[in-house]
């Protein structure tokens, strides 16, 4: 759970970070891989990307001992963290009630840890893996025609569809019983994660640059959490402690319903806001 947790810090920090720096890319031609290299000539953009790296390692650590489903709920809660560093370093205010998610965060994600059991020892059959890489692929083309969406289901589209790549992402790490050269090639869960890690950011990247970045979160925090955790429960073997599947529920749902609260903390400032921000912190 600390490694989950430390995912979470590294992960809401870098939201702030690449919304930012995503508003900052501009509108372009080129479509939604050209954005994206734009963005990537942002030093913020590239500051997220490194935390990005940093909590994939400590989410990977945790899926190593916990259930998906306590591992996800960590994961959204990563929506506490930014609304707490957007209050810090762009200066948002955060109301009573807006204090009060992120506590509720906390409380649910307490419930998570008491009530987690161990990861499931059911190593996933190769159908699994392959629909992991066929969802993967079919978020990956969803990501390059994302620009050709419009109106007001775009935010939520995209965002729905990179939490599903996150999603991808947390199961397929699951699926990777070796990582000896040869059987790592010839686990399709290995080009899920990559393919997948690849799609959920050019979506979160497309979403955060224009449109409802809230309801893009929002779809985000479903998209990562509900999927995941069913296939951990129903496939993988993820199951709780003794007695303590009921508190678990609820910790869950109250870890998420905290995170959706939080969720326009995924909005970035306007550009002259933002570099307004950027002069007065140096």
């Amino acid at each position: 759970m600390v490694c989950a947790l430390g995912a979470a810090v590294c992960f809401g920090t870098a939201t702030v970070l690449q919304a930012v720096a995503a508003r900052q890319a501009g509108p372009g031609g080129g479509g939604e891989a050209a954005l994206l290299l734009r963005a990537l000539r942002q030093w913020r953009y590239l500051a997220g990307l490194a935390l990005d790296g940093l909590g994939f390692l400590f989410q990977i650590a945790a899926l190593r001992s916990l259930p998906i489903y306590a591992v996800g709920a960590a994961l959204a809660a990563s929506l506490a963290v930014t609304a707490v560093v957007a209050a810090r370093l762009l200066r948002v205010r955060l109301s009573g009630t807006e204090w009060g998610a992120v506590g509720v965060v906390c409380a649910g994600l307490a419930m998570l840890g008491l009530a987690s059991g161990p990861e499931g020892g059911r190593a996933g059959s190769d159908a699994l893996r392959w629909v992991m890489l066929a969802v993967a692929a079919g978020l990956l083309l969803l990501g390059f025609a994302g620009g050709r969406l419009s109106g007001r289901s775009r935010g939520l589209v995209l965002g729905l569809g990179a939490g599903c790549g996150f999603g991808v992402v947390e199961v397929s790490v699951r699926l990777i019983d070796s990582l000896a050269p040869g059987t790592l090639l010839a686990n399709p869960a290995a080009y899920a994660l990559v393919i997948g890690g690849g799609a959920a950011f050019m979506l979160l990247t497309s979403a955060v640059q224009r449109g409802s970045v809230t309801t893009a979160t929002a779809g985000m925090v479903i998209g990562e959490t509900i999927g995941p955790a069913a296939i951990g429960v129903v496939w993988l073997g993820d199951r709780t402690r003794e007695g303590m599947a009921w508190l678990a529920v609820l910790g869950f749902l109250v870890a998420v319903a905290g995170a959706l609260a939080l969720a326009r903390f995924g909005e970035a400032p306007d550009q002259e806001e933002a570099a307004a921000e950027g002069a007065g912190t140096g």
